[in-house]
């Protein structure tokens, strides 16, 4: 296989961008990530894949839980505070403001428009990211006409 083919292939497929958040007790992380879809409507499921070797990795296997914000058209920057470690201070994540989901305890963050919160319900472990299958359990909306964030539009890639 041609190396920069597969890259460039792989590239292409559209995602969205996200801070997903786990929590274990008052220990919790979030992190930006883009492997995000929906996979069923009866029961709501979505799948997210989350590197192996990361700290929300380790809360999410053992709380079995996620808080998912959708970073919206314009927050970019916003999503570039979740490449590094979580820093928490007060209640704020990587200096945004946040709420604990109440069913998962995951970090929310106040500023993106909308939010999910899902209960694993099954995983797939290859390569080096795993794929948690998660049941949504609660949603919100904050701004409903907002446009959500697409790779592509930040020129950044993440795959390939």
């Amino acid at each position: 296989m041609e190396t920069e083919a597969k890259k460039l292939a792989l590239r292409s497929m559209t995602y969205g961008l996200y801070v997903l958040g786990a929590a274990s007790g008052e220990e919790m992380a979030a992190g930006t990530v883009n492997w995000v879809s929906q996979v069923s409507f009866s029961p709501p499921l979505i799948m997210v894949a989350v590197k192996v070797d990361s700290h929300l990795h380790s809360l999410i296997d053992r709380s079995l839980g996620l808080g998912l914000s959708v970073l919206s058209s314009d927050q970019k920057e916003l999503a570039s505070a979740f490449f590094r470690p979580s820093q928490r201070e007060g209640g704020k994540i990587n200096g945004q403001p946040f709420e604990r989901g109440s069913q998962t305890g995951a970090p929310l963050l106040l500023a993106t428009p909308y939010w999910l919160e899902a209960h694993v319900v099954d995983s797939v472990r290859r390569g080096d990211h795993t794929i948690f299958v998660a049941e949504v359990i609660q949603a919100g909306v904050r701004q409903e006409k907002a446009k959500p964030l697409v790779m592509r539009d930040t020129g950044w890639f993440y795959g390939g």
